[in-house]
């Protein structure tokens, strides 16, 4: 499959084919997934058979070898169609790992099974209850016993880790206190969670806002064979930081997504909802702070092609990822309270579809990392401030 260009209008043909694919599952099925708190299965597998969830897996393992920018819009049409691709965008990039820093025995083992499904790649186990996003001080220990690596420690918000085959994990193999740079002594394992689970690996389920499927994890003496460490050991943290500005991106593309569904579920409403005789849409209280926040989605998405180019031309990208996904997060939030604003006491009903929504891109203010952190990585690296903490 040949790339466009980077120019929007090319991705076309792209955007409707996953339209026309999300079509089929409407509000009514997102509202029972959401209720009843369980997983989309149908919608995974028929996203995994089109070959959407393998965009960015090369085309020498079964993948259609795309760039970021296209996997973006893969994402994007997902949200704008009113889906959720949360449940399983871990599916589309969590194998970068693997890509850029596996094996080539690991590559050749691990990636076709993931492009075509058999195997569901989807969580990454790195966020800890005692750490956060202070990374380098996680203390989920690997100790090398023979062939082996024995793994003990604990993760929290861990998410679809009971709808995937295979999990990554950065794990200490080097305390702390031992190490000249604290980035140093880290590690990426691949852990098989057919075998895991329940054999050294606890799964907690957390209750939460939204459908999220994300979970607290506790490992007791988990064994991972010597062979799943992906890359060096003691220099995981590297592994992990490369892969986070396509994550950035797609997350930005997800947010975008969201803000045009939301402006247009608040457009099309205040057209048709007639008050004292006129459509509200007539009154400014009511048109202006769609039409802004109309424009503030136009600005982000923006700068998410901007992220993306950069990203697929092998450039540095980490603040225009970082602001994209600043900018994108707050545009659908603002979009979100615009929607629920001009529903009134509809929007708090489910049938309408924008509580749920609303719920589910609140999270993006947060995860996966919040606007203060952009905002001082944007303060110190591109500004040239003190650091703030």
């Amino acid at each position: 499959m040949s790339k466009p260009s980077h120019d929007p209008d090319a991705f076309a043909e792209l955007r409707d084919a996953v339209a026309a694919l999300c079509s089929r599952f409407t509000g009514e099925y997102w509202r029972k997934i959401d209720e009843e708190r369980s997983y989309p299965e149908l919608f995974v597998k028929a996203l995994t058979d089109a070959g959407y969830l393998a965009a960015l897996i090369p085309e020498e393992y079964g993948g259609s070898g795309l760039g970021v920018t296209e996997a973006s819009i893969i994402l994007e049409a997902i949200n704008r169609s009113g889906g959720n691709s949360a449940v399983c965008h871990g599916q589309m990039y969590t194998m970068g790992t693997i890509l850029r820093h596996g094996s080539k025995e690991q590559k050749a083992k691990y990636l076709p099974k993931v492009a075509s499904g058999e195997l569901r790649l989807q969580a990454f186990a790195v966020t800890e209850p005692t750490t956060g996003t202070d990374t380098t001080r996680l203390k989920t220990a690997a100790v090398r016993k023979g062939d082996h690596y024995v793994v003990n420690g604990q993760k929290v918000w861990i998410s679809r880790v009971l709808y995937s085959d295979m999990m990554l994990l950065l794990a200490r193999t080097t305390p702390f206190d031992q190490v000249k740079k604290k980035s140093d002594g880290l590690s990426v394992f691949l852990v098989d969670l057919r075998e895991a689970v329940g054999k050294g690996l606890t799964v907690k389920p957390i209750r939460n806002m939204m459908n999220a499927q994300t979970n607290e994890l506790f490992f007791d003496d988990l064994k991972v064979p010597a062979e799943n460490l992906i890359g060096e050991e003691g220099k995981g943290f590297k592994c992990i930081l490369d892969g986070m500005n396509a994550e950035r991106v797609l997350i930005a593309a997800e947010c975008i997504g969201d803000g045009y569904w939301f402006v247009e579920k608040a457009t099309n409403y205040a057209k048709q909802r007639v008050v004292f005789g006129r459509p509200i849409g007539q009154n400014q209280g009511i048109q202006f702070p769609i039409a802004r926040a109309y424009v503030n989605v136009q600005a982000a998405d923006l700068m998410r092609y901007k992220a993306a180019r950069l990203f697929d031309e092998g450039k540095p990208c980490g603040a225009e990822a970082n602001m994209a996904k600043l900018l994108a997060a707050d545009a659908s939030w603002e979009a979100a309270d615009v929607a629920m604003q001009t529903h009134g006491g509809f929007g708090f009903a489910a049938e309408y579809d924008i509580e749920r929504k609303f719920r589910e891109t609140k999270l993006f203010q947060i995860a996966p990392i919040s606007t203060n952190l952009i905002l001082s990585y944007i303060g110190e690296h591109v500004l040239g401030l003190p650091r703030s903490f």
